[in-house]
């Protein structure tokens, strides 16, 4: 069990953010960013949260507090303008249907009370399979899956809100995550056989689809922050991150591979294709494997996020080098050290 002898008073700092689901891959890296950035950080988790599990983070203080529980919630987090969304159910039609739209209510209810801005990360499925290949803020939703139509309807209910002058809100959108550690496709499917000299690839290799590599849209979630009086009570932003193909990162993969010893001996990785009809039939039994199948028309529909209104508000998006990002991902995941090998030094 955490012990806290009191939780900060929260209007002695102009800065402070309550972060909802501190202990996920998003939640951690926006719980560091905002610290990093100066503001006091009150980052939720579950009360069966371990304190030995929850890393030490100078100005980032740790509440066990169930986010249903919205009046011990905004008790402790007085005085926080700014909310963080970022709570996730498991990726399961059930799971989205019957836990997602609480966990709305329960960001909206605490936001509300606080009488702060409620910032949410958002994703593509918004826009369906018959996406345009740029998407801006106005870019009509046409969802045609589940989770599509469930993220519409959660980010309707967040902007009606707003309308009655309790809250404020701003949807921050992107395309799939990388860094910070596991979850993602990197680590499940596309590079989890790397150090044997293969990955695996869900789509076409000449597809260019948005990457957000999770520190860089973390800083972000600071900026938009740091700006949130300029914004309107309810406001829409895409995140571009980087705007890749499988070839991209191929090419990053190979130079870790031949710096670690991973090549075949042909001197090239294998390429495997990613078996979405036999994705489908574990779906069957396996209700994630059946959440997944459903968004391959996200690997073979060319698409990217324009930040224009973005770059009007924060100035240049934080960006750390793709090279660079793929590096630190497989870093987080254990995969490599954070040293080069002697070879790749000589």
């Amino acid at each position: 069990m955490i012990t806290h002898t009191r939780f900060p008073h929260c209007t002695d700092n102009p800065s402070t953010v309550l972060i909802l689901g501190a202990r996920g891959r998003l939640g951690l890296a926006a719980t560091r960013a905002f610290a990093q950035a100066g503001w006091q950080v009150l980052a939720q988790v579950r009360p069966s949260a371990q304190s030995a599990a929850l890393p030490a983070i100078p100005g980032v203080w740790w509440m066990p507090v169930a986010v249903e529980d919205t009046a011990a919630l905004a008790a402790q987090a007085q005085g926080a303008q700014v909310v963080v969304h970022a709570l996730n159910p498991a990726y399961t039609h059930k799971a989205w249907r019957e836990q997602a739209p609480v966990l709305m209510e329960a960001a909206i209810a605490v936001t509300r009370q606080l009488r702060a801005t409620l910032m949410l990360p958002g994703n593509v499925y918004n826009f369906g399979e018959a996406m345009p290949p740029v998407l801006r803020e106005d870019t009509p939703q046409a969802a045609t899956g589940f989770k599509g139509r469930t993220r519409v309807q959660l980010e309707q209910r967040l902007q009606a809100a707003t309308r009655q002058g309790e809250m404020r809100a701003v949807v921050l959108r992107a395309g799939d995550f990388f860094g910070t550690g596991t979850g993602s496709w990197i680590d499940q499917a596309i590079a989890k056989d790397l150090p044997r000299g293969r990955i695996t690839w869900p789509g076409p290799l000449d597809v260019a689809t948005p990457w957000a590599y999770l520190p860089d849209l973390a800083r972000t979630f600071v900026r938009v922050a740091q700006e949130r009086d300029r914004l309107a009570a309810f406001e829409c932003l895409h995140f571009a991150g980087h705007h890749v193909t499988a070839q991209q990162w191929l090419h990053s993969f190979t130079a870790i591979a031949a710096e670690q010893g991973w090549l075949p001996d042909a001197g090239a990785l294998r390429v495997g294709q990613l078996p979405w009809l036999l994705l489908r039939v574990m779906g069957l039994v396996a209700p994630t494997f059946a959440a997944l199948a459903d968004m391959r028309y996200l690997w073979r529909t060319p698409h990217r996020l324009d930040n224009t209104r973005l770059r009007a508000l924060i100035g240049d998006e934080p960006h750390t080098p793709f090279d660079q990002a793929v590096r630190q991902a497989l870093v987080d995941l254990g995969l490599l050290s954070t040293r080069l090998p002697r070879a790749a030094l000589a």
